[in-house]
């Protein structure tokens, strides 16, 4: 009689990270939830003032020009607020998005692997469901990448205010599929919303990004030298066509990640992001929200006129329906060719509920929505549209992570436990 072999062990998804991962990310969420805060409060106030009778006061204030205009920065406030405020908050995404391949889930290809294609689907699909919603109802195709990107800032921040206990590994799951997001949000900003390409500035805005590399490199942190190299380095990629915050994914990319002794303990880039993070939460995004949300819907009528618009609902469409498509179904075909499972006490139930949550697509929406269509009424049904996409987006994801927040919080409390008060918690040790 032959012993039967035993079957290999599954790989499992959404598992729990290391515990200097835990931390860094809980962290960094903490800094999120506060800047997700000050968004929704940026934007709330843009809606409302441009739907009074001082809706001329926003307006004027947003399209005030300021800045020198030899150099072609006599810019408007808000063009300001979207091509340099969000400039740093790509500056942050890129520090981020380096230390994740360098140090991170994503230097591991088997923990990289569900974020990633979550990632892509995420992005993939909603852009289908734009495309195929206006050819067939005769719309601008322009917008097609506007219901792709996720707003992790202002989804963190609906996670707060509905309470929930999201255990370790659905959180990681969360910031890297955002890092990720992000990425594919600047390379489609420069690959498809570059009108006109001017060599000359764009080779010239390589001499201060190499000598910005050099000096961190070599871990010079202080900001005399470092601010003006980035700014030199965003006038001449903003002068050669290209949408400057490209600038910041590329200025964040010089940094490096891994102390120069190779001991532990936070980098250069970590330390960069602790500096320059509250900036980007706490400021840059919540003021571009301000400016860039603002839209004057006319009524009841006026909003329905809006969403008529075969962009609009292409919008909500991309972002409810082809964000929590695209990401759980990309999920469930890796477990599927894979042969994984998912986490224990975890569902497929918590992956739909955390695709449902990735359609919050705010502030790169809205800066994808500009470049797309400019201002007007056309770049007004935009707003509509994604306002009332994110609206549902956080409605059926906050229905559905709350009706498992027992089992979240019961994940949490185990997660957390330190019976010993050694500082860490036991599940480590027993790991």
């Amino acid at each position: 009689m032959t012993t039967p072999t035993p079957s290999p062990q599954r790989g499992r998804l959404f598992v729990r990270p290391s515990l200097l991962e835990n931390t860094r990310i809980a962290e960094v969420l903490r800094s999120e939830t506060t800047g997700g805060m000050l968004l929704i409060v940026g934007a709330l106030v843009a809606i409302v003032w441009a739907n009074t009778p001082w809706a001329d006061v926003y307006e004027a204030a947003r399209d005030f020009r300021v800045g020198p205009e030899a150099l072609h920065l006599d810019l408007t406030i808000g063009t300001w607020a979207a091509d340099g405020l969000l400039a740093i908050f790509f500056f942050v995404a890129g520090l981020e998005l380096k230390r994740e391949f360098v140090a991170g889930d994503l230097r591991d290809p088997r923990r990289a692997a569900v974020p990633v294609a979550a990632a892509v689907g995420g992005m993939a699909l909603p852009a289908v469901v734009y495309v195929g919603w206006n050819l067939l109802h005769d719309g601008e195709l322009a917008g097609w990448a506007i219901p792709t990107a996720t707003d992790i800032a202002f989804a963190v921040a609906i996670l707060a205010v509905i309470s929930t206990h999201l255990p370790a590994g659905l959180r990681t799951f969360l910031l890297t599929l955002a890092v990720v997001d992000d990425l594919l949000a600047i390379t489609i900003i420069a690959l498809f919303y570059t009108d006109e390409l001017h060599l000359p500035f764009l080779a010239l805005a390589l001499v201060p990004l190499a000598a910005f590399a050099f000096l961190v490199q070599k871990r010079v942190r202080s900001g005399f030298l470092l601010v003006p190299l980035a700014l030199v380095t965003w006038v001449l990629v903003h002068e050669s066509g290209v949408h400057a915050t490209v600038a910041g994914v590329l200025l964040g990319f010089t940094v490096p990640v891994l102390r120069r002794d190779g001991g532990d303990g936070p980098g250069m880039a970590e330390h960069l992001e602790h500096v320059v993070r509250p900036l980007s939460a706490g400021f840059a995004v919540p003021v571009f929200a301000f400016f860039a949300a603002g839209v004057t819907v006319g009524g009841v009528d006026g909003f329905l006129e809006a969403l008529r618009d075969p962009v609009a609902l292409g919008i909500v469409l991309g972002l409810v329906v082809g964000k929590t498509v695209g990401i759980a179904g990309s999920t469930w075909l890796l477990a599927t060719f894979t042969r994984a499972d998912l986490d224990e006490e975890l569902s497929w139930v918590d992956v739909i509920g955390m695709a449902m949550l990735a359609g919050i697509g705010f502030t790169v929406s809205l800066l994808i929505g500009e470049l797309a269509f400019g201002q007007g009424t056309q770049d007004d049904h935009v707003k509509v549209g994604v306002l009332v996409g994110s609206l549902l987006a956080t409605v059926l994801a906050a229905l559905v992570l709350r009706a498992r927040n027992r089992v979240y919080r019961r994940i949490c409390e185990a997660e957390e436990r330190d019976a010993d008060a050694d500082g860490v918690p036991d599940v480590y040790q027993q790991d």
